[in-house]
């Protein structure tokens, strides 16, 4: 089973203020709630450790994450692969008359059994967290 979310937010947060939180992938990082340690590794490489509170993964898990695609300001897509786990995520910015529009999507395919019902059942409130740090960002 893979799992498949997109989410649309609209934001008072200027485009270039988005683009510069989305572009990092040590920001990316910083708001998933399982991501325990971060890493970089190259310009458009880093490692994510992740926890994954599930039966049969009792360890921390590290997923090589790299940049796959970028067309500042506007676009940036990430893969990240492990023993676990692949995960795909992209992020589009559009320029609306009161800021920002983010249109985010996510696609998880697991590879140890309950990863994909774990972020079935916790990817909305992950991007929830992208979603407060966003906004956070119109007043920094």
């Amino acid at each position: 089973m893979t799992v498949r979310v997109e989410r649309t937010f609209d934001l008072a947060v200027s485009p270039e203020n988005v683009w510069n939180f989305i572009a990092d992938p040590e920001k990316r990082a910083s708001v998933i709630s399982v991501v325990s340690d971060y890493e970089k590794t190259g310009e458009n490489t880093s490692i994510w450790h992740i926890e994954l509170p599930i039966p049969f993964l009792d360890r921390t898990v590290p997923v090589e994450t790299e940049d796959v695609e970028r067309d500042p300001p506007r676009y940036v897509k990430f893969v990240g692969r492990s023993s676990a786990l692949r995960v795909t995520g992209e992020h589009e910015i559009q320029e609306t008359e009161t800021g920002s529009r983010l249109v985010n999507r996510f696609t998880v395919e697991g590879r140890v059994p309950g990863i994909e019902r774990y972020f079935k059942k916790n990817l909305d409130e992950e991007l929830d967290n992208l979603e407060t740090a966003l906004r956070g960002e119109a007043t920094a």
